[in-house]
């Protein structure tokens, strides 16, 4: 007597619907997590802002103000490695009270070197900023010297990034780091004369860095607060606070403002993240 033989598998027809639910899913899935790791690295930015807040705080009770931000015409020396020089020092061994804001880190006649690797503790303060919140590089292993001659700033200075990554630094040893977007950095005139928003915030401040970025990220990308149209009016726009009706008027007109390009790496968009707005 035959038997009849049961079936075992699955058919062709049931496995691709198997490959189906599994590409659906996938495609569900990812995004999401995708999503997930952007809000964990959002979260970490702020949380950087923070420590650099309570440094910055630390740093103006010892010297009574912020660091400064100005970048006169000509100079190589921008908002941004300024504030790295005061939270961590020109050299990253601590800060230097009688410096002067100097990319070479001498003196004001450029003959004498302020930040001299031999100096004894007491001679520095600081680094207001240690370990791995620090995400100081200096601009020269961060872009191409053909993208750092378009902005004219010190290569051997450094910058602190924010915590997205996208750009493989060596470091001695053999060993990389992942480094982000350097943090922009500008810091408010609080004087009278200081009666509209462009008086307040400076956009030349950082824009050399803007541009060094816009030009090492290729012609593919723009960014809105490097634009030069209508007087930087993105710039202004960015910064300006809503809440106040009367004239344009910028956020925190008495301390400073703190900026990341965020995930995408470009500045002025929507997923910046800053020290200010919502």
């Amino acid at each position: 007597m035959k038997r009849n033989r049961e079936k075992s598998g699955l058919t062709l027809i049931e496995i691709l619907v198997v490959l189906a639910i599994i590409a659906l899913m996938t495609g569900v899935l990812i995004p999401a997590v995708s999503m997930v790791k952007k809000a964990a690295k959002d979260v970490k930015q702020r949380a950087q802002f923070g420590t650099i807040d309570l440094a910055l705080t630390t740093f103006k009770g010892d010297y009574g103000d912020y660091p400064p931000s100005v970048w006169p015409v000509g100079s190589d020396y921008c908002g941004a490695q300024k504030l790295a020089e005061a939270l961590v020092g020109w050299d990253m061994l601590g800060f230097r009270s009688d410096s002067v804001w100097r990319s070479d880190g001498c003196d004001a006649s450029g003959t004498v070197l302020l930040y001299d690797p031999a100096d004894p503790p007491t001679a520095r303060e600081g680094p207001y900023l240690e370990g791995d919140t620090t995400s100081a590089f200096k601009v020269g292993d961060l872009f191409s010297a053909a993208a750092i001659a378009s902005g004219g700033l010190a290569a051997d200075t450094y910058v602190l990034c924010d915590v997205y990554g996208g750009t493989k630094v060596s470091l001695p040893g053999g060993k990389t780091a992942n480094a982000g977007s350097p943090l922009l950095y500008y810091k408010a005139d609080t004087s009278g004369a200081a009666i509209a928003i462009s008086d307040v915030y400076k956009v030349n401040d950082d824009d050399a860095l803007v541009l060094i970025k816009d030009t090492e990220d290729g012609p593919g990308i723009t960014h809105p607060l490097g634009d030069p149209a209508g007087g930087y009016a993105n710039f202004y726009d960015y910064i300006r606070d809503p809440k106040i009706t009367a004239k344009a008027w910028p956020y925190r007109p008495s301390s400073y403002i703190l900026i990341s390009a965020g995930a995408d790496g470009i500045y002025g968009t929507d997923d910046d993240i800053r020290n200010f707005g919502d």
